[in-house]
């Protein structure tokens, strides 16, 4: 097996996203996203309820990443995350990457003593690769709504 890293990236990493919004459908099979500024990079990296791994080979590239978000709750548990995402390239997938993500994601969580973590699964491959993370079918979701804002609002 090639081996791998998995770190957190921190506020000076920007370039590393960089490189994985343009190379973007080989992590996610998605269109690329138009990377963020500087500025935007380093506030993304540098706001601790966001939590953002990559996997790297030898050489320092990305070959997978992770993030999640940690939320406030208004009433329970104080904390859970939203595991918002995770892409691996097509060369990497099926070698353990996405796996020691998760395990990053949930070693994080134990060290800040949150309990709860949820994720959106949005293809059966998705759901049966959580599923063998150890997650459970919670609830289903029939609609998503999404809203832009006012030009200039935000």
């Amino acid at each position: 097996m090639t081996s791998f890293t998995i770190r957190r990236l921190g506020p000076e990493d920007g370039p590393a996203l960089a490189q994985v919004a343009r190379d973007e459908t080989d992590f996610t099979d998605e269109p690329p996203s138009p990377p963020l500024t500087p500025d935007a990079a380093r506030a993304y990296l540098s706001d601790p309820g966001v939590w953002h791994w990559h996997a790297e080979d030898a050489g320092g590239n990305p070959v997978g990443f992770l993030m999640a978000y940690v939320h406030r709750r208004r009433h329970g548990e104080p904390l859970d995350v939203m595991f918002e995402e995770i892409g691996v390239r097509r060369s990497w997938r099926r070698r353990g990457v996405g796996r020691a993500l998760v395990d990053a994601l949930h070693a994080q969580m134990r060290g800040h003593g949150i309990g709860s973590v949820w994720v959106a699964a949005d293809s059966e491959e998705a759901r049966a690769f959580y599923e063998a993370c150890g997650y459970e079918l919670d609830e289903l979701q029939g609609v998503i709504l999404s809203r832009a804002g006012d030009e200039g609002a935000y």
